[in-house]
């Protein structure tokens, strides 16, 4: 698939690593999300994690919050395919144990680990092993200090102060491998949060809407606050925080960053029209049966399912392949092209075999082992007599618009 015509800016930030993979400096946008296994459950826990990894995940988070976790890290973090963080709660001597099983970062709170001393102890000895750490502020568990400072209520500046504090202890010892994160659940106040923070730091950013909740509405918040941001070139690392499995979350974040062009593309991307009353097949069925088909084949193209052969090649003209249904029967175009007129029976399996061909031997080789000027005298006869039955105009606007114009007239 081409490249995006258009790319969002990207704030300059530091670079730092999480095991081999880079964060901030230029580096792609990372995908996160954070296992639900009981750390302990070493299998169990790492059969999540490669699931995570499949879906697109780059780098996973897992909870360290007893010393049975920390004993399983020494066993998950050699074993997996993707960088692991421990995520700190409370006793900063959970933070060295997981340093200690060999994890790539750690994730701390501000808002529950608040002693300067245990801060700078945690920060010490990370910045003796290289390990990256994430200043995690939430809005719903702030320092009680700080939410007092501000009215007992959580503003992005109450948010942006714990921050900036830790940071300064981390600098008092002369640690400096740091991101940064200030969730909220509540959109606006996160976004603000976020620009706030990116005023006042050169640090690499981890975006997230914190409890996002359920589907659909969690892919909703969440798509609101981190596309926002991210179309302002704010963000270096993304994570969905979905009431859902968290392969979910990965699989979300994945095609947020295919979407905005932030990364290349590494599966289908299915677009289909709403339909409406030209449409001669069921769209939202084909639709379905297309993504069920195309999926997880490792096929980076844009694939398209048009409800009607009068509009659909047209509006579709810059898909990598795609399928306009008329009665009966599908028009296969590549590239806006026509290349076949195929059964009805048939569409779903053509668009699979186009599909891997295109992806094996491109699109020119595509076009050239058919006959497009047949396929598209073929289709252009679909196509007329379609029209000649309903109309160029098929939900009547042309009319309604000379009615209104008239009725302003007189």
């Amino acid at each position: 698939m081409d490249a995006p015509s258009v790319t969002f800016p990207r704030r300059e930030t530091r670079r730092i690593s999480v095991g081999d993979v880079p964060v901030g400096g230029g580096a792609p946008v990372t995908v996160q999300s954070m296992t639900t296994t009981k750390t302990a459950d070493v299998d169990g826990t790492l059969a999540q994690i490669y699931a995570l990894a499949g879906a697109g995940c780059d780098i996973v988070r897992c909870t360290c919050n007893e010393a049975e976790a920390a004993e399983g890290l020494a066993h998950i973090v050699p074993r997996s395919p993707i960088p692991i963080i421990a995520d700190i709660h409370h006793n900063h001597r959970m933070a060295l144990a997981a340093m200690d099983a060999g994890v790539h970062g750690l994730r701390l709170n501000p808002g529950n680990i608040r002693r300067p001393e245990h801060i700078k102890a945690v920060a010490s000895e990370a910045r003796d092993r290289k390990v990256p750490i994430r200043i995690g502020v939430n809005g719903g568990s702030l320092d009680p200090a700080l939410y007092e400072k501000y009215g007992n209520v959580v503003t992005p500046e109450a948010m942006v102060e714990s921050a900036m504090t830790e940071l300064g202890y981390f600098a008092e010892v002369g640690f400096d491998l740091v991101k940064i994160s200030v969730k909220a659940s509540n959109v606006p106040l996160m976004v603000e949060a976020y620009r706030l923070l990116a005023d006042a730091t050169d640090v690499p950013l981890h975006l997230g809407v914190t409890e996002a909740g359920p589907l659909p509405e969690g892919y909703i918040k969440a798509t609101a606050g981190i596309a926002t941001l991210l179309a302002e070139g704010i963000g270096d690392t993304i994570r969905y925080s979905l009431t859902a499995d968290p392969i979910e979350e990965a699989r979300a974040g994945r095609v947020l960053l295919e979407s905005l062009g932030l990364r290349e593309r590494t599966d289908i991307d299915l677009i289909a029209c709403p339909s409406c009353g030209r449409a001669e097949v069921d769209v939202i069925k084909v639709a379905e049966e297309a993504r069920a088909a195309l999926a997880n084949r490792d096929l980076p193209l844009q694939v398209a399912v048009m409800g009607c052969v009068v509009n659909g090649p047209g509006e579709a003209r810059d898909a990598d392949l795609g399928i306009a249904a008329g009665r009966g029967r599908g028009h296969l175009f590549v590239k806006g092209t026509n290349v076949a007129v195929v059964d009805e029976a048939d569409m779903v399996d053509q668009l699979v075999e186009w599909a891997e061909y295109i992806a094996e031997h491109g699109t020119e080789a595509a076009l050239a082992r058919v006959d497009t000027h047949k396929a598209a005298r073929e289709a252009e006869r679909d196509r007329a007599s379609l029209i000649d039955e309903q109309g160029q105009d098929v939900n009547a606007s042309a009319q309604r618009v000379e009615l209104i114009r008239r009725d302003l007239r007189n």
